[in-house]
């Protein structure tokens, strides 16, 4: 059996791609983005929930999040895992919705989300740089039970780093687009 797999090596380094866009989406911008609420977790029934499980957040204007909370005693729990999650924002409650106004960004705090940006890209390439490594050592394994001949190997080396070289600029490119979108709020 080969201990390379194309498609396994493909699928490994989409998803460190994907999981930084995921990441990327929590940044906020100040503009109300729906996904800015993803990471926020809540306190209810004994165990730590995702904010959307026991809440609708939607973004009725372009600098408001509102937080429907479907539950009136989990009002609280989800108005303080708001407040404790570190993303400067201070719900307002009313009835059982919480009005969440997204604050100007200062020029320091939109440095510190572009160099967190960064930060995320750097993680997702050190990760993309992994799955090439574990596919050229699964590559000499093969060529060194005969599996594979060298020629091979090399071949597929080169694919393989034609891949990693694909997915890093991606990273680049998403990275560069969201640093952008930050620095021009």
């Amino acid at each position: 059996m080969p201990q390379y797999d194309k498609t396994d090596v493909e699928r490994r380094m989409k998803g460190a791609v994907e999981s930084l866009k995921s990441d990327l989406s929590g940044l906020r911008t100040g503009r109300a983005n729906v996904t800015l609420l993803d990471p926020v977790v809540v306190e209810v029934y004994g165990s730590n929930m995702p904010l959307n499980q026991v809440a609708t957040v939607s973004a009725p204007e372009p600098r408001m999040l509102t937080v429907q909370v479907w539950d009136r005693s989990n009002i609280t729990p989800v108005e303080k895992a708001i407040r404790s999650a570190g993303l400067g924002l201070n719900p307002i409650t009313d009835g059982q919705t919480l009005r969440l106004p997204i604050p100007d960004l200062t020029e320091e705090r939109r440095r510190e989300l572009a160099k967190l940006a960064g930060q995320y890209a750097e993680k997702a390439k050190i990760a993309i740089r992994n799955v090439r490594r574990d596919a050229n050592d699964g590559l000499k394994t093969d060529e060194n039970k005969k599996e594979i001949s060298e020629d091979e190997r090399k071949r597929l080396e080169t694919e393989v780093q034609k891949m990693t070289d694909e997915m890093i600029k991606a990273v680049d490119d998403a990275a560069t687009h969201k640093e952008k979108e930050i620095m021009s709020q």
